[in-house]
């Protein structure tokens, strides 16, 4: 039976070496060739770029088809790709809860209920919400927390980058750093958002011809799904290749979480907490060119969503199958290794070229979403209200640019951070744990609850952020607590983040000023301000393009495709 505890206990710094591809000139071709269409893309943005609301947020003029794909690539990410692989590969087919209920519910909500607001207020960012909502402290506040995520998390995709690159093309880690950082760095300077919103169009199929190839294969390769669930139960055990066994209350699943904490810790706080504030994603919703637009873009990336799983969830259950003890240091492999290992043993040359394409599109996608949204919050955020204010737009333009470079260049240092961690996919719940999910406590308690004074949403926001943090380093880093894993203890420091900030944030509501009707009007639930009232655009009455439609849509596909895992 795989126990929760089972990580790896060496050095996860790089890859399997036996794991180089035999790379050859039609490959290297193919990669030569994405670079550059990526670049053209960045050229062609450039000349679309005359203010700084086009360099921020492509002028507020893209479709919602758009901006739903890149809304989609941009979670796609190779964080994603060989974080959920390394996710099946350790705990099984409990990684559906990551998307099913860990993302479906909250991009709807997301699309139904925030965007209205964040769309109404025409605000730049998700922090200058909390400007409007409570006062500059909880603005800046959330400004820096939400820069020094954003810096961690593309650091975290450059890191997956060498390794991969490393040990599958044989490249040093710092010339893949380099290369990668370069590329982003040209196409986002160039042409600010509308250029990463069109490259990560791009990468979304870039990114699918290299995962179809990888999942078909693998499946084949340990004999259909039936062979790979036969092979998986008699060395893992039942609960593996399901979705709720071994659950319940006190309970032992490989997960190390019981169904409470999954729904909880996962489906709500850490869900909602991530795709309802993570500005990485809700500023390509910001970039749609009307409100109806704006509301579709979560619930147009919700639908390929629901079935992206299936894609990174299988190989990591095939490798799982293929390689005994997979992933401990026996094997020889980590968690992390499962995508490279069958694209090194599967792929032919060609397809082998594409795959690996597509998995620096999958890095450069992750890094370019977290390095645009980390430029638009620095410079309209930070710089523009609280260090030089007042100056002409071009102005802001020019710094952008330069905060981009500073930005790539910070990438690049917090990069090695992520080494500490086998499947990288538990480094970033963490990260979302102490950042977004204290965020989410005050945007839902300001959004919701008029009487949130304007003081709430700074020591909100502090509490939660302590709160988590405590709950990982301390109790159960230094095993005050016992949590079987590190998404179990993630789970417990989301529901630790929004309980204390939602504490705090009453107690401190009832003590001091809250903030004047009057300018809570399209802040609050309940009221309304022009932006959110505006007239369908002509086409937006039909019925494919009504967001509720879509959302509901998408929680009742989601919910369905629970039914075969769960007997």
């Amino acid at each position: 039976m795989h126990t929760p505890t089972q990580t790896p206990t060496y050095s996860p710094t790089v890859l399997a070496a036996e794991l180089r591809l035999p790379t050859n000139w039609l490959d290297y071709t193919l990669l030569g060739i994405y670079f550059v269409v990526v670049l053209g893309i960045g050229f062609a943005a450039r000349r679309s770029v005359k203010t700084s609301l086009d360099f921020f947020l492509s002028g507020r003029s893209l479709p919602a088809w758009v901006t739903g794909l890149a809304f989609i690539s941009a979670n796609l990410a190779a964080t994603e790709i060989l974080g959920m692989a390394a996710n099946s590969a350790q705990y099984g087919a409990y990684t559906v809860h990551w998307y099913w209920i860990g993302a479906i519910p909250a991009m709807v909500f997301l699309g139904l209920v925030m965007m209205p607001f964040y769309y109404g207020s025409k605000v730049r960012s998700v922090p200058e919400f909390l400007l409007l909502r409570f006062d500059k402290g909880a603005h800046l506040l959330s400004s820096i927390l939400f820069a020094f995520a954003a810096i961690l998390i593309a650091g975290v995709n450059l890191y997956a980058l060498a390794i991969v690159v490393e040990a599958l093309l044989g490249w040093p880690q710092w010339v893949a750093i380099v290369v990668a950082g370069f590329f982003v760095l040209a196409y986002i300077t160039l042409g600010g958002l509308s250029s990463a919103i069109y490259n990560e169009v791009l990468q979304f199929f870039v990114i699918l011809a290299a995962l179809i190839p990888i999942t078909v294969l693998s499946l084949k390769k340990v004999g259909g799904w039936d062979g790979l669930t036969d092979t998986l139960t008699k060395s893992h055990g039942d609960d593996f290749v399901t979705a709720w066994g071994g659950t319940g209350i006190g309970e032992a699943n490989p997960l190390g979480a019981n169904w409470l904490t999954i729904v909880l810790g996962l489906g709500f706080v850490l869900s909602f907490g991530y795709w309802t504030t993570n500005f990485a994603e809700v500023q390509r919703a910001l970039s749609a060119k009307n409100l109806s637009a704006a509301q579709r873009t979560p619930l147009i990336a919700a639908f390929p969503k629901i079935f992206i799983v299936f894609l990174v969830m299988i190989p990591g259950l095939a490798a799982a199958a293929l390689i005994p003890g997979f992933g401990t240091e026996e094997s020889g492999y980590q968690y992390n290794d499962a995508i490279p290992y069958l694209m090194e043993g599967l792929l032919p040359n060609g397809v082998l070229g594409i795959a690996v394409t597509g998995l620096l599109a999958a890095f450069m996608a992750g890094m370019a979403a977290n390095v645009s949204s980390f430029n638009t919050v620095f410079t309209t955020d930070i710089w523009a209200k609280y260090v030089v204010t007042d100056r002409e737009d071009s102005y802001y333009v020019r710094f952008g640019r330069l905060i981009t470079a500073i930005g790539v260049l910070a990438s690049i240092g917090t990069a090695f951070l992520a080494s500490s961690f086998s499947n990288i996919m538990s480094y970033l719940q963490t990260l979302f744990s102490f950042f977004n999910v204290p965020m989410f406590v005050v945007f839902i308690v300001g959004m919701f609850w008029k009487r949130a004074s304007m003081k709430s949403g700074f020591w909100g926001l502090l509490a939660g952020t302590t709160a988590a943090m405590i709950n990982y380093f301390v109790f159960y880093k230094q095993d005050i607590i016992s949590i079987p894993s590190d998404q179990g203890a993630n789970f417990v420091s989301a529901i630790a983040g929004f309980v204390a900030g939602a504490v705090v944030m009453v107690a401190v509501s009832l003590f001091t000023a809250p903030k004047p009707t009057e300018e809570l009007q399209g802040l609050v639930y309940g009221t309304r301000s022009p932006g959110m009232a505006e007239p369908p655009a002509p086409g937006d009455e039909a019925w494919y393009r009504k967001p509720a439609l879509l959302g509901w849509g998408a929680i009742v596909l989601a919910a369905a495709c629970y039914i075969p895992f769960s007997f």
